[in-house]
């Protein structure tokens, strides 16, 4: 149950202990940052013909492959009761935006959400000010009004939302360990089986480098979390790798771009930033372990 598989797409995941490495790099173009639902359903026949049946942590390589964590999560609701997965989201981000057709890194939770056996969606490290009222309207409302969906969040006003009638659903919090202490009490309510997605750009920059504008949470809010998980998480994956990549297609060009992402680091920072990246692996895959039903 501890082998963790890494989704080699974009060859940003170092050599981990007793892994499973799935060479998917020619799917690259196609799924990188966003795809239709036709390309992804192919992606994802490709990915479960490689996948053990028994497995620990999936790697996904950069964080513009997050979206591949939806056909993750429903692997892991098949057989399974209605109401009975949590699905908890460490990211910076919402990850439920609008996006007309298919799916991205931006707009997957919210085909999460839909899912009938996952109970709730938590996005927890939010400080993008894309849950701002001035994006308001770009984030999907539905999973949030049925209680499907809340997201976590420190330093962005969310005082739309109360007005609005969504105050469960976005919630703020003054400082990221008040969040964090929250959270761990909301998860110790209720205890549930838990899918775990880790996008690092959730943490502050100074603790690892990633593609994407950073949070604010630290490795010791990730230990409280994960001892407070401990026994619950039955499956999960890491994302936020950082990788250089030039979209041949002219809509990812231009949507990563509007999205604030970089990707012209310089060669020499790259090897430095991806060694404190797989650093940071093995820390987190210890303490994912350690939270595993």
């Amino acid at each position: 149950m501890n082998t963790p598989v890494v989704l080699d797409l974009d060859a940003s995941v170092g050599p981990l202990p007793g892994e499973c490495r799935l060479p998917l790099a020619p799917w690259q173009e196609a799924v990188r940052f966003g795809c239709t639902l036709a390309t992804l359903r192919r992606f994802t026949a490709a990915m479960a013909a490689g996948l053990p049946a028994r497995h620990g942590t999936v790697l996904l390589g950069s964080g513009d492959f997050h979206h591949l964590s939806w056909p993750l999560v429903a692997r892991c609701t098949a057989g399974q009761p209605p109401r009975s997965l949590r699905v908890l989201v460490l990211d910076n981000h919402p990850d439920n935006m609008r996006l007309p057709l298919g799916v991205h890194c931006g707009s997957w939770v919210r085909r999460v959400a839909a899912l009938p056996q996952v109970a709730e969606v938590l996005v927890l490290g939010i400080t993008s000010p894309d849950i701002g009222w001035r994006h308001a309207w770009e984030n999907h409302w539905w999973p949030r009004a049925r209680g499907r969906l809340q997201y976590w969040s420190t330093g962005v006003d969310v005082g739309w939302a109360r007005r609005c009638g969504l105050g469960r659903a976005v919630r703020g919090f003054a400082s990221v360990q008040a969040l964090v202490d929250a959270a761990c009490e909301h998860l110790q309510a209720r205890p549930l089986r838990t899918y775990l997605s880790i996008d690092k750009d959730v943490f502050a920059p100074h603790v690892v480098r990633t593609n994407w504008d950073q949070g604010q949470l630290r490795p010791n809010h990730a230990a409280q979390l994960l001892h407070t998980l401990r026994g619950h998480v039955v499956a999960s994956d890491i994302t936020g790798e950082i990788s250089q990549w030039r979209y041949r297609t002219a809509w990812k060009r231009w949507l990563s771009a509007h999205d604030g992402q970089t990707t012209d680091h310089a060669p020499a920072e790259l090897p430095q930033w991806q060694a404190g990246q797989h650093a940071f692996n093995l820390t987190l895959l210890a303490g994912i372990a350690a939270a595993s039903a």
